[in-house]
């Protein structure tokens, strides 16, 4: 049987997700499987590489740095969080991924974006480190308004988001039977209407199918919140969430904000240690 991990995404809320896996990673814990989505695919990776702890530690550091993440590399580049800086430099030069060791663990590591000229998702498998996988992540995290249009392998990529948020119901298709699901919002969450469609459609005007892929989230994500429980129920799925709200936005500055939410993850992880354990003898 198939074991997988499955990570939504929500941009700073994934330190929360961060903390959970690096409690994993001490414990042993291994998959046959990763899927992740944005943040999830960002943070996610990191578990394939082995290396505990380097999520927190980047995006703590670059915190303050205006070529990572700023409203002047908006301006600059058409992207928030700077595509080669983040994406390339950062990896490769000041807080290097392992690519060899990603390589090298059999774990599958799938990444979900959005096509935003039919507005479906696509699900990359990466097998290799390096240039492109960067690129992939960089796609799936590039959230609409503030980020340019990834166009990488004959596609043009946003935000898997957009169109498969939890995507456990993919994982399973493929062969993944038994999950852990981590969550970023807390149990009673349900996505509302986006008060920035107005903004959201100008930006993706060219893009109808995205436009309306957007329009419709909170339906599709609130749906599979509904099949997550029906799925948990049936004793083949695991979900792990915050219990409350987490006290940061999609964006931070703030290391100390940042390391707090990494902390709650990690208390979460250590509370459900046993369980996860347990969960994966079965």
């Amino acid at each position: 049987m198939k074991k997988g991990l499955v990570l939504e995404g929500g941009a700073m809320r994934g330190l929360f997700s961060a903390g959970v896996m690096d409690v994993m990673m001490e414990r042993g814990v291994t998959f046959d499987g990763i899927i992740g989505v944005s943040a999830g695919a960002a943070f996610g990776c990191n578990y394939k590489s082995g290396q505990i702890g380097r999520a927190i530690r980047y995006n703590m550091r670059f915190a303050h740095d205006k070529k990572y993440c700023s409203v002047q590399s908006f301006l600059k580049t058409g992207d928030l969080f700077g595509a080669e800086y983040a994406y390339h430099v950062v990896p490769e030069e000041y807080d290097k991924f392992d690519n060899e060791a990603f390589e090298n663990n059999p774990t599958e590591f799938y990444i979900v974006c959005t096509d935003v000229v039919t507005g479906k998702p696509i699900y990359k498998k990466c097998t290799r480190g390096g240039h492109q996988t960067y690129d992939w992540i960089r796609a799936s995290a590039s959230m609409p308004v503030v980020s340019k249009v990834v166009e990488l392998e004959g596609y043009k990529l946003l935000d898997g988001g957009m169109t498969d948020s939890i995507p456990l119901a993919y994982f399973q298709q493929i062969g993944f039977e038994r999950n852990i699901v981590i969550l970023t919002q807390p149990i009673g969450y349900l996505k509302t209407p986006n008060r920035l469609m107005p903004l959201i459609s100008a930006s993706l005007h060219r893009y109808p199918h995205a436009v309306e892929a957007m329009r419709h989230r909170p339906e599709m994500y609130n749906r599979q919140l509904a099949y997550l429980e029906q799925e948990e129920q049936k004793g083949n799925t695991l979900v792990i969430r915050p219990l409350e709200k987490l006290p940061i936005g999609h964006i931070s500055h703030n290391p100390e904000e940042m390391k707090r939410v990494y902390e709650i993850g990690r208390e979460m992880g250590e509370r459900r240690i046993q369980e996860i354990c347990d969960f994966m003898k079965e």
